[in-house]
């Protein structure tokens, strides 16, 4: 079995790069110096628990004595509108203070606002500045992000070797969107040595965090024990979760399990109905639709029912 997620590196130097975003969640807990001040513990804790008018009134007085991280609280405050109306402007301002101030998660955020134009023209070199120092310093997201520029060479040089230590960096933090990137480095040969054992290792840990193309490549390197012991059963099942999830991939090559009964039993019905369903995404297969052809009437109408119902069930995509 083949994946089209294998040419990930292909696709990321023809397209501009998908930079991870700030999600709309509490920032980082603070560094521990700022944990053992019981001050800056009720901003952040006010902020946790939704108290959104109580953090900002802890995160001013800190941020008036120079706490770089109740500067970022403030700015995630007015950049969410939370407690306050939203106001990109007066985020951006905290956020570069904060910035200057050497906060890695208020450098993130600026070059997210950088990216996306807000408080202000889009800047994508200023962005890039912005993801470099915070990864210098740690921050996760921002390596993997700044591994995706030197990917696609645009900002920076082309460097595949820079961009997989880049996404070793935010890997060895637990970012699956860089385990999955650098085990397809890995899988590949770019910037590293061609290593499938090393993909295979890095496509588990990216696919147990819930990275959907992880899921489908580790199952399919363990359908037929590519750089890892061989397991039909267990890729079926990965599978079958990952198909569920809305993977066209992985729903045809359920279909295809459940047409050979290789990994589970075999089942005419559920594999024409995944065949169904993948093609409704634009997956084709042509030897699954010479095995529907073959099957009775009434296995394919069972199968188009059952594909029916399940599709329907699906939240319409915006």
């Amino acid at each position: 079995m083949t994946t089209r997620a294998a040419v990930f590196l292909l696709c990321a130097l023809a397209a501009a790069p998908v930079l991870a975003q700030p999600a709309k969640t509490p920032p980082p807990a603070p560094p521990p110096a700022a944990v053992a001040d019981s001050k800056a513990d009720l901003a952040y804790g006010a902020f946790q628990r939704g108290h959104y008018l109580t953090a900002l009134a802890e995160a001013t007085k800190r941020a008036q004595q120079n706490d770089p991280a109740a500067m970022t609280l403030l700015g995630e405050l007015y950049a969410q509108g939370l407690g306050v109306p939203q106001n990109d402007i007066k985020a951006a301002e905290w956020y570069k203070l904060a910035a200057a101030h050497g906060d890695r998660d208020a450098m993130f955020a600026l070059a997210m606002f950088n990216v996306q134009g807000r408080a202000g023209p889009r800047n994508a070199d200023e962005a890039a500045r912005l993801l470099a120092a915070a990864a210098k310093l740690g921050h996760t997201a921002a390596a993997y992000d700044l591994g995706l520029l030197y990917l696609q060479g645009q900002q920076f040089p082309q460097d595949f070797g820079r961009a997989a230590e880049l996404f070793r960096q935010a890997a060895d933090a637990g970012n699956a969107e860089a385990q999955y990137a650098l085990a397809t480095m890995y899988k590949e040969g770019r910037g590293v040595p061609k290593d499938l054992a090393k993909a295979a290792h890095l496509m588990g840990l990216a696919s147990v965090a819930g990275n959907l193309d992880a899921m489908v490549e580790y199952a399919i390197a363990e359908f037929n024990g590519t750089g890892i012991p061989r397991d039909e059963t267990a890729a079926a099942r990965l599978l079958l979760i990952a198909a569920r999830r809305g993977s066209a991939i992985a729903q045809d090559r359920l279909a295809r399990v459940l047409m050979a009964g290789r990994g589970m039993p075999a089942d005419p019905t559920e594999a024409i109905k995944w065949h169904i369903i993948s093609k409704a995404e634009g997956d084709s297969d042509p030897d699954l639709d010479v095995f529907a052809a073959q099957q009775p009437q009434a296995v394919r109408d069972a199968a188009e029912k059952a594909a029916k119902k399940w599709m329907s069930t699906l939240v319409p995509r915006s």
